[in-house]
């Protein structure tokens, strides 16, 4: 493929994800050949702005359910990729990756059955666990983007982990954790901790196509008044 082509494409790519409706984005994508859309992707995993970012992540996140409809091991060889990325001998750091780990098995029970024990590991300390401050947001976000459509795979070591995270000093995992608790409906029968409805710091969180901007406390009220 000429490296003029290869271009193009890539352009082509980004300037879809810089479509504001998600669904003609989408559909847009699709019409690009898988092949060269899983790699352009990827390529928009490390983009600066975090909105495109994430943006690609859940194109990843369609692009692989899709995939796996025809051919689950190509599917797998997606999330193989995501794997190698998040490994220290890839040479890279992995931006984007646990989040698209997380928002394909959300969306194939198949993929799931297999990797999602993975996912649950680069939480835990004794498992694969991810020492990156920034990369650690991701997973906790992708697991609870898993936790969407599989609340009741919350295992008790996943469930302590993002408890912990609760009390953190960092906004922004202090969300993500309390999100996945609410996604898995931990909170059904427990009450919130006192000093997460006093967390007024605003956090900008991705849903769908774009970024919301929301608090601990905004949250935790939401599940008081349920």
């Amino acid at each position: 493929m000429a490296k003029s082509y290869r271009r193009e494409i890539k352009q082509k790519v980004g300037e879809i994800l810089h479509i504001s409706n998600h669904h003609t984005a989408l559909e847009m994508l699709k019409q690009i050949p898988d092949k060269q859309l899983v790699g352009n992707l990827f390529s928009y995993f490390y983009n600066k702005d975090e909105l495109i970012k994430f943006r690609s992540v859940t194109a990843m996140g369609r692009l692989a359910a899709r995939v796996e409809q025809n051919s689950i091991e190509q599917a797998r060889i997606i999330l193989r990729r995501i794997m190698w990325n998040l490994n220290d001998e890839s040479g890279g750091i992995g931006w984007g990756s646990p989040e698209a780990m997380g928002d394909i098995l959300c969306q194939s029970a198949k993929l799931a059955i297999e990797f999602k024990s993975i996912l649950f590991s680069y939480l835990a300390p004794q498992g694969n666990f991810i020492e990156h401050e920034m990369l650690q947001r991701g997973v906790i976000w992708g697991v609870g983007r898993y936790l969407e459509s599989n609340p009741k795979d919350l295992d008790t070591e996943t469930t302590d982990i993002l408890l912990q995270h609760l009390f953190s000093f960092d906004p922004v995992k202090k969300v993500y954790a309390l999100k996945a608790l609410i996604h898995a409906n931990y909170f059904d029968n427990r009450q919130v901790p006192g000093t997460i409805l006093t967390d007024h710091h605003k956090v900008d969180v991705f849903k769908t196509w774009y970024f919301t901007v929301t608090s601990a406390s905004d949250l935790a009220q939401m599940v008081v008044e349920k």
